[in-house]
């Protein structure tokens, strides 16, 4: 089957959505032998695809920012498996210091701004990366991800009302997964359609599929150029969905699991691995060796957890305050 795009393109995709699944399956198998991962953990698991595509419609430099599911994200922004599975352990070499945890990932030199536990929190902290890049004079676009829950907080109006006030290179995309931790979106709003929400300050807004790392893409690409030419924010709600619970300690009793099987039929490495085979891009073989690799990458990640230090005693609040001697300049 033809495609638009290339061969190098789709084995990227086919490469960091494996990087993604394999990451967060081992590092839920560690969060279940007891004492190894402790406190919250949110899988990213099923939407490999958001991740990929939001990659190759960027550049490296546009800011990223999310909300708890933030691990994925981490890994495609270029945050090192190590330095994530670290952050998992709560270790001194993970990207946060450890001191963040699977909801806090946090690597500046890579432009991921957050993992963020505030739900909705991250939406108006996205728009004010966008005002920095906006203030700055910067060529950079923020991506600022959330979730279908996080769309019923008010924090998302006040921001979408100075975006488009103030026309900033920024792009929202809802995450829709269908439930907000375990509640489906029918039983939360009257506007099921959450793209449509843009309609009331006359922002763009589109529904995509979120399984698809073509149409995410596509989609993206198109409203990162608008704000690149400065004509302001986009809201984008990608329809995808998590084969996971909320958390690990979900039981999933919302939904069935027929329900969860048919979003598997739809998956995205699936898919997008029948795509490299029927046009000759790979060999089932070669997909093999780069799984291999991934898996050698992921068990390294491990070990390097298992044998990194703790943070010690004096790092409690360091990063807490800001310096009072800063010295704040106005042009």
């Amino acid at each position: 089957m033809p495609t638009k795009f290339s061969k190098e393109t789709y084995l990227y995709w086919y490469e960091l959505m494996q990087l993604i699944r394999q990451f967060e399956l081992k590092s839920e198998e560690m969060y279940k032998m007891a004492g190894k991962i402790r406190g919250f953990f949110h899988a990213y698991v099923g939407q490999e695809a958001i991740a990929a595509g939001c990659m190759t419609a960027t550049n490296q430099d546009d800011p990223f920012i999310t909300g708890y599911r933030d691990h994925g994200l981490a890994l495609a922004k270029g945050t090192s498996a190590d330095a994530c599975m670290a952050e998992l352990y709560g270790k001194a070499t993970g990207c946060a210091k450890g001191k963040g945890g699977s909801m806090h990932f946090f690597d500046v030199k890579n432009k991921f701004f957050g993992g963020h536990g505030l739900v909705g929190a991250q939406i108006g902290t996205g728009a004010g990366l966008a005002f920095a890049e906006k203030y700055r004079g910067t060529d950079n676009v923020c991506l600022t991800f959330f979730g279908d829950g996080a769309a019923r907080q008010g924090m998302l109006h006040e921001t979408f009302n100075l975006a488009m006030l103030w026309k900033l290179p920024v792009v929202f995309i809802c995450e829709n997964n269908g439930y907000a931790m375990g509640t489906s979106i029918e039983r939360t709003s009257n506007v099921i359609d959450i793209y449509k929400l843009a309609d009331a300050y006359d922002m763009p807004g589109d529904k995509v599929d979120g399984m698809s790392p073509e149409a995410i893409h596509e989609a993206v690409a198109r409203a990162v150029k608008r704000a690149r030419e400065g004509d302001g924010p986009t809201l984008l709600e990608f329809k995808t969905y998590r084969y996971k619970g909320h958390s690990v300690s979900d039981p999933q009793k919302y939904r069935s699991k027929d329900e969860v099987e048919e979003y598997k039929a739809q998956d995205p490495i699936i898919k997008v691995t029948a795509t490299i085979l029927e046009n000759e891009f790979a060999t089932q073989a070669e997909l093999d060796a780069i799984d291999a690799r991934i898996n050698d990458v992921v068990e390294a990640s491990v070990k390097f957890a298992e044998e990194s230090p703790w943070p010690n005693d004096d790092e409690l609040l360091k990063d807490v305050y800001v310096d009072s001697n800063y010295e704040f300049i106005v042009d």
